[in-house]
């Protein structure tokens, strides 16, 4: 099969590899019909994260199963299924409490690479979702998009504790923020503020459901979200970033009393505990575990309340691979589709 693999900084080469098989009674393995760049793909792609030699890439993926192994009864050849980037078994107790990416057995369900024509799943019971039937072919970036950037959104939005009638901020316009801001609206917020300083995807985040702009960063942004909210900061606040800077951008952009959810994954951040301490702001973030949205999710995809897959404003075959990497480092797309 062929498979995208990343050998250094700036370099992704889609190669030849070994087929994967079933390694494990509760694996199944899945023929690919959708696959895409992840915001977190690159951290190791820009030379952030260190590269450990040459890596498989990918943890988003929808796909035909093709195999299961001796212990898997839930999930059977023949159906379309959405995974999530962790493997779980959905039944510890961990899973049971809807942490489904701190399973007690977890695996990291992209090892293999996703950006690939065939992945072994572990796990396949409890990571994979069936949908009822085979997808309309329009349907199908919106179901992938459910495997992270969606259920990653939605997962901020719970954690920022977003309820109907209140208001909420997302700092970060990439994919995972927009669909925050669409996660706010499906539960409720009435105001939402995307922090944004791109033309096209402040209108994305208008058509999501935000209702406020604001283009200033940093202590500047606080100081906006703080003029829109008679000085109190917002209710509800979702960090998709990761830095240092849009932590505290959150942290301080929210009133006392508040919610962040944070879902960008941190790179160099240190809290002041002084001033978390008199913020009163609660934090609640961490890896989404997108096992628990995704039955609602796949629903309200392909019921059509929904359409997420708007955040893939790029489509490649598989082979062009390292051209969607270029074009989301260079911010020239919002997300990269991949299609075997």
């Amino acid at each position: 099969m062929r498979g995208a693999i990343l050998y250094a900084p700036g370099d992704v080469r889609v190669e030849t590899r070994d087929d994967p098989k079933i390694e494990k009674p509760a694996d199944a393995v899945i023929r690919v019909v959708a696959a895409c760049v992840c915001g977190s793909d690159l951290w190791p792609y820009r030379g952030i994260e260190a590269v450990a030699g040459p890596t498989p890439m990918g943890h988003e993926y929808v796909g035909i199963v093709e195999e299961v192994g001796a212990d898997v009864s839930q999930i059977q050849p023949g159906q379309f299924v959405v995974g999530s980037f962790f493997a779980s078994d959905n039944t510890c107790d961990i899973c049971k409490a809807g942490y489904q990416s701190s399973c007690v057995h977890r695996e990291y369900a992209g090892a293999g690479g996703a950006q690939a024509d065939l992945l072994r799943v572990p796990l396949a019971d409890g990571t994979l979702v069936a949908t009822a039937e085979r997808p309309d072919e329009d349907l199908i970036p919106s179901l992938l998009a459910a495997s992270d950037v969606l259920g990653t959104g939605w997962f901020g939005a719970v954690a920022a504790d977003v309820q109907p009638g209140k208001t909420v901020a997302v700092v970060g316009d990439g994919a995972v923020g927009l669909l925050a801001v669409l996660a706010a609206k499906q539960l409720g917020a009435e105001r939402i503020i995307a922090m944004s300083r791109h033309a096209d995807r402040q209108q994305l985040a208008l058509d999501y459901g935000a209702t406020d702009i604001v283009t200033e960063r940093g202590d500047d942004g606080v100081t906006r979200i703080k003029d829109l909210t008679g000085g109190l900061g917002a209710h509800s606040v979702i960090e998709a970033v990761g830095t240092q800077e849009s932590m505290m951008q959150a942290i301080r952009s929210t009133r006392p009393g508040g919610h962040v959810g944070y879902v960008g994954v941190a790179h160099g951040i240190q809290l002041p505990g002084e001033e978390l301490f008199y913020s009163h702001v609660h934090l609640h973030g961490g890896p989404a575990p997108v096992r628990r949205f995704l039955p609602e999710l796949v629903d309200l995809i392909t019921n059509r309340t929904i359409d997420p897959g708007k955040v893939f404003d790029l489509t490649l075959p598989l082979g062009q691979a390292a051209d969607g990497y270029r074009a989301m480092d260079e911010r020239r797309a919002i997300k990269a589709l991949l299609r075997p």
